[in-house]
């Protein structure tokens, strides 16, 4: 079983550290050097409040294994704790050698000499590459002490202070037999340890468990292990977590419930392994129990938001555009009744827009894009026979947008390259009952046999032509860009249908949703013409067909705000 523990740079004195030879040789630059010291130096210790204990500076995990008393094979880490002997000796050099610091040992299986090389690391010895690096490392560092020592306020003593005692190494030991499998998990892609891992082995340490009945002790790890292992699972449904989260995070995402409980502000990486270290180190059984149940507690409720239909759905909305977050949710579920916090939910909605009025939104406002989210999330709630779930997951990854549903006249946006594909596009969609019609085809076709849509004078006044006769009744720019004429269109439909006719979005579409695709059920109803009277214009988004639209607009999202000012 892994074990995991906080140790300080004066703890690991009487420790002789190997360094096989399945690891990488020192390799610092002078810039990782100096981020390390002035990390530390820039480091200020703070009372723990309602503790006798203080905070420390906190050095990534040490993967190690033990080969026998005090004497550990390094898996991962040899880099900075090597950096770190290395300040450690320098720092000593300040006193006569009787009364130096006991500093812990290196030994790089590579090379043979390397541990009297390390007894003087001042040395310039070019025998061999790892040599030259941990020299070159090392005049770093008494450069850097050169430097600070002429500023008044460096305190070379409370830095000394500072790296022995209020410096910590995250001691990850681990019990696998083939040390090589742990290392290659670490180092192929550079994978490191990440705070959920090191909270699983602090819950999993046997030493947490303070009884007498191995048995039972090791039941209860198992519990712990399978437990977690489910919730790990059960997250990677990106359905759950896209539904929690916006963040496209594959690995370890149990570690979502443990910053959530994590109330602390600082910005180490790793503060959120210390405030569990802080927890459980030490701990009974007792409350190593309770601690793993409001692990569980947080998942159980997330749980039960993903299935009730209502709170799936208004949660989502609310974590989506952030108008709140997670935690606040989480502690207002557990203070109100179901009732109430659907009801505090609603207002948290009802107050995001009270400011905003939902005929004034167009295309250039902010609020549109998420007014439209909502509007598509409301009428799916509001189909009393529709069982299905609005699917955060493909919302997020697909990029979805606001976009105008006619379009607006903008010729520059189709490419000279394209010109000749966007004219045999829409020719087949030209009405020719209309009086603009026939006419339009043939100087179409006249374009096309001529290749005028080289000509750009030529193709922009074709191009109006044409948006003009899908556009009905919608010449004017700023009515284009109104509520009413838009709706959310994924990325790959912007960026190839953006400047297509509806007709050609319509179709693009249609062909998405009959293979499968995801598309908000708004933006189906809006291109299928599901708002408008019978028989509908297929080829046309209308004047009439925007009414439609923007009186079901209102119907839907009245309760939440204002229509006009």
């Amino acid at each position: 079983m892994n074990s995991i523990e906080l140790k300080t740079l004066n703890e690991l004195s009487d420790y002789m550290f190997y360094i096989p030879a399945y690891q990488r040789g020192y390799r610092w630059t002078a810039l990782e050097v100096k981020d390390l010291l002035n990390d530390i130096n820039e480091f200020t210790a703070r009372e723990i409040e309602g503790s006798d204990d203080k905070t420390w500076y906190c050095l990534q995990p040490i993967v190690v294994k033990k080969r026998q008393e005090n004497i550990y094979e390094v898996i991962d880490g040899q880099q900075r704790l090597t950096t770190a002997y290395l300040i450690l000796y320098y720092l000593n050099q300040d006193f006569v050698e009787k009364k130096r610091d006991k500093i812990f040992t290196l030994d790089y299986e590579t090379r043979p000499d390397s541990k009297n090389f390390l007894l003087h690391p001042e040395n310039d010895v070019s025998s061999c590459i790892d040599f030259y690096y941990i020299h070159q490392a090392y005049t770093t560092i008494e450069e850097w002490f050169e430097k600070n020592e002429q500023q008044v306020s460096f305190d070379k003593n409370d830095f000394r202070s500072k790296i022995k005692f209020h410096t910590k190494i995250i001691w990850y030991e681990t019990e696998e037999e083939n040390p090589i499998t742990v290392f290659t998990r670490l180092n192929i892609g550079k994978i490191s340890l990440t705070n959920a891992e090191l909270i699983k082995a602090l819950f999993l340490n046997s030493s947490n468990f303070r009884t007498s009945n191995k048995d039972g002790l090791r039941r209860r790890q198992i519990e712990i292990a399978n437990e977690w292992d489910n919730i790990e699972i059960a997250l990677q449904n990106d359905k759950l977590w896209f539904f929690l989260c916006n963040l496209k995070s594959k690995e370890n995402r149990i570690e979502l419930i443990f910053k959530l409980m994590n109330d602390s502000l600082d910005k180490d990486p790793y503060s959120t392994f210390r405030f569990f270290n802080a927890r459980l180190a030490g701990k009974s059984e007792e409350d190593i129990k309770n601690n793993w149940e409001e692990v569980q507690g947080y998942y159980q409720r997330f749980n039960e938001w993903f299935h009730d239909r209502e709170l799936y759905h208004k949660i989502g909305f609310l974590l989506t555009v952030e108008i709140t977050d997670i935690k606040d949710l989480y502690k207002q579920s557990s203070n109100l009744k179901k009732s109430e916090f659907v009801l505090y939910i609603n207002d948290l909605i009802k107050k995001h827009y009270r400011n905003r009025t939902l005929l004034d939104l167009n295309y250039e406002t902010k609020e549109t894009k998420s007014v439209l989210l909502l509007y598509n999330i409301l009428t799916m709630l509001q189909n009393e026979h529709d069982a299905s779930y609005f699917p955060f997951d493909d919302y997020k990854l697909n990029k979805w947008d606001v976009e105008h549903i006619a379009s607006k006249k903008d010729a520059q946006t189709v490419p000279e390259a394209n010109r000749k594909d966007w004219l045999n596009d829409v020719k087949s969609y030209i009405d020719i009952e209309q009086e603009e019609g026939p006419i339009l085809i043939q100087e179409i076709n006249d374009m096309l046999n001529n290749q005028k849509f080289k000509d750009n004078d030529d193709f922009v006044s074709l191009y109006d032509k044409v948006t003009d006769h899908f556009n009905k009744n919608m010449d004017d720019m700023v009515d284009v860009d109104e509520i009413s004429n838009l709706a959310l269109l994924d990325e790959k439909t912007n960026r190839g249908y953006k400047n297509a006719v509806f007709p050609l979005k319509r179709k693009y579409i249609i062909e998405l949703d009959k293979t499968g695709g995801f598309v908000p059920i708004c933006t189906k109803n809006t291109f299928l013409k599901y708002f408008s009277d019978y028989p509908p214009k297929i080829s046309f988004w209308t004047k009439e067909d925007r009414k439609m639209y923007e009186q079901d607009l209102i119907r839907v999202l009245s309760p939440y705000m204002e229509v006009t000012k």
